[in-house]
């Protein structure tokens, strides 16, 4: 997934499914363990995500990256059940991924397995929050991350990626978690999805939450 230097993509990786994983060990499978404030804004961030999907379709696959308990699967459950969708979810904790199993044993659609080097190709893939807490990472560092996941997402999409980013006025809000969090202008990377990765970028903003959405749209020319 990465061309960042070795040893600062592991540090990275480390860091991040520690933090994950102490949440899910803490909290279980529920809007706090994947470390959202609330199963209301977990849904509004799915809706947005979703957009990206051409639910028309006759059949759909879908990759949830940094997947959790797999939250996303009942939204679509509740949502989408008449549309077949085969599903699989994959996240870099192993305590996560558990929890998911467990969860969704009985659903043959869906599938969990832990994030590897290259995302597992799909229609669509979407990640939510992935990219929030850097956990003290310099930015550059931070930013080389997100460009390499967001250029492997895209290799591995055939129609479509949905990736959402908390704005700068977080940080205003809470001057304390800045390093912790990261948040920045929609147009830095609108601007590689559009530009670099060649897609057909949509931003959603103005659904309540400090954050913006991008829909990344994969043409066929």
């Amino acid at each position: 997934m990465t061309t960042a230097p070795p040893s600062t993509s592991c540090t990275i990786l480390q860091d991040v499914e520690s933090y994950y994983t102490a949440r899910a060990q803490r909290y279980g499978a529920t809007a706090l363990g994947v470390d959202w404030n609330s199963p209301m804004t977990q849904r509004l961030r799915f809706v947005q995500l979703l957009k990206v999907v051409d639910w028309a379709a006759p059949a759909l696959s879908l990759h949830d990256l940094g997947c959790g308990y797999g939250a996303l699967l009942e939204h679509i459950a509740d949502r989408h059940a008449d549309v077949d969708i085969q599903y699989v979810g994959t996240d870099i904790s192993d305590t996560m991924i558990r929890l998911a199993r467990r969860r969704w044993k009985k659903a043959p659609h869906a599938r969990f397995a832990l994030a590897g080097t290259s995302p597992p190709e799909a229609d669509y893939t979407v990640a939510s929050g992935i990219f929030n807490v850097c956990l003290g990472h310099p930015q550059v560092e931070w930013e080389r991350y997100v460009t390499d996941t967001l250029d492997a997402i895209r290799t591995a999409s055939r129609r479509g990626f949905a990736v959402n980013f908390m704005r700068p006025e977080v940080l205003v809000a809470r001057p304390d978690a800045r390093g912790q969090l990261y948040a920045v202008d929609a147009t830095r990377w609108v601007e590689h999805c559009r530009d670099v990765l060649r897609c057909e970028v949509q931003v959603v903003t103005n659904y309540g939450l400090p954050e913006f959405t991008i829909l990344a749209k994969i043409s066929d020319t």
